[in-house]
């Protein structure tokens, strides 16, 4: 079995599902008392939060990077960034070590792409809904990606900083959400992307009539395979 390097704590209320799910993952495939190889470097969220708010990336590109080579020091085959937004940096990242990383967005492009989803709804930070290093990764599976307007942009961010990142889980923040989904399903969508590592907490397949991806369990399954080969 390989060891697997999570770049984990943003938030950690995430972080936590990856590794339940990696393992649950292993248990699957091996039975057994098996479990997985995993080392973890859970970083302080506060202070990657303030970067990402004052636009310094490269900041949060290099603390993340130096704990991506503590992982690689540490034994671990490959890395697995346990947030979606903070893979805006995942090529400054990469630059830095001589071990793969496992990219949230090509895993889930695969699900789409097996699933036949030809036009998709992106719900994440304002930074990975806005911003094109997400969508791009979709766009160029031939996947049409909708994003809401502005002002559910701004409702669905308010939910993941102020809420689920804190372990607050809302029944009105989950109305909000499906009124969201909705309404980008009636502009075509055909699934949805949780493109938020923590919208899981929130949202579920039972909560909705379209497909959905949601990219911490698929991101986890695909390193937990990926231990295995």
């Amino acid at each position: 079995m390989k060891t697997v390097g999570l770049l984990g704590g943003m938030s950690w209320e995430s972080t936590v599902t990856y590794y339940q799910n990696i393992n649950e993952t292993v248990k699957e495939k091996l039975g057994g008392l098996h479990s997985a190889k995993i080392l973890m470097y859970s970083v302080d969220f506060d202070e990657i939060e303030k970067l990402q708010a004052s636009g310094n990336w490269e900041q949060s590109a290099q603390i993340l990077a130096d704990a991506a080579c503590r992982l690689e020091k540490a034994g671990a085959d490959f890395i697995v960034i346990c947030t979606n937004t903070m893979h805006k940096v995942a090529s400054q990242i990469q630059s830095h070590i001589n071990i793969p990383i496992l990219h949230i967005a090509d895993a889930t492009a695969d699900e789409l792409t097996k699933a036949n989803i030809k036009t998709v709804a992106l719900l994440g930070t304002k930074y990975t809904m806005t911003q094109d290093f997400y969508k791009n990764k979709i766009s160029k599976r031939n996947i049409n990606v909708l994003i809401p307007d502005d002002k559910d942009i701004e409702t669905i961010n308010h939910v993941i900083y102020d809420e689920l990142c804190r372990g607050i889980i809302s029944d009105a923040s989950r109305k909000e959400y499906v009124r969201i989904i909705s309404s980008l399903q009636q502009k075509g969508a055909q699934g949805v992307i949780l493109g938020c590592t923590e919208i899981g907490l929130l949202i579920s397949q039972k909560d909705l009539p379209i497909p959905v991806f949601d990219t911490t369990y698929i991101h986890a399954r695909k390193a937990a395979l990926q231990l295995l080969n």
